[in-house]
């Protein structure tokens, strides 16, 4: 076939999206989470070693991770003392947007900044928010996109309850 011959649209599409699957490649399940290195992101990572890990990706655009704040709050009061630790990364573009939502929102968790989006990317979000659930070991037991007012909150609950039970 020459570079001049033209191919089905349906076949240049699936092409494309057969390219997309393989440049995005997000990690799942039983991977290992990609924690970045120091200066990697703005902000500085909490002490994760040996707690299980919530990190959760959202923006200030973001309706659901608006809502998921105060939700991950009471996550925080009611877990960090046995071992949660979350870590919110901030896709924002600007320090402007990042710093207006933290005002707002006031988190009591941990707040970072993917300027870059090199973290996301790398990890493969699937949506807005993403959130991960990291047992001690470092490796990814549960996958939530989105966030879903009343109903995400209390499996968030039940699967950090059991992570916090292995040892």
């Amino acid at each position: 076939m020459s570079s001049r011959t033209k191919l089905p649209g349906f076949l240049v599409a699936a092409a494309l999206a057969a390219f997309a699957l393989t440049v995005r490649a997000s990690i799942k399940e039983g991977d290992l989470f990609p924690f970045p290195a120091p200066g990697a992101i703005s902000g500085a990572l909490p002490d994760i070693g040996g707690k299980v890990v919530m990190v959760d990706f959202w923006a200030s655009w973001c309706g659901p991770c608006r809502a998921s704040f105060p939700a991950y709050a009471r996550l925080q009061a009611d877990f960090a003392p046995r071992g949660l630790v979350i870590v919110a990364v901030s896709i924002d573009d600007t320090d402007a947007a990042y710093a207006a939502f933290l005002r707002k929102y006031s988190p009591s968790f941990a707040t970072v900044r993917d300027r870059g989006q090199n973290l996301a990317a790398l990890v493969g979000i699937p949506g807005m928010p993403a959130t991960y659930l990291i047992d001690r070991r470092g490796r990814i037991r549960f996958v939530h996109e989105g966030f879903h007012s009343g109903r995400t909150e209390p499996v968030l609950r039940g699967q950090i309850e059991k992570l916090l039970a292995e040892k």
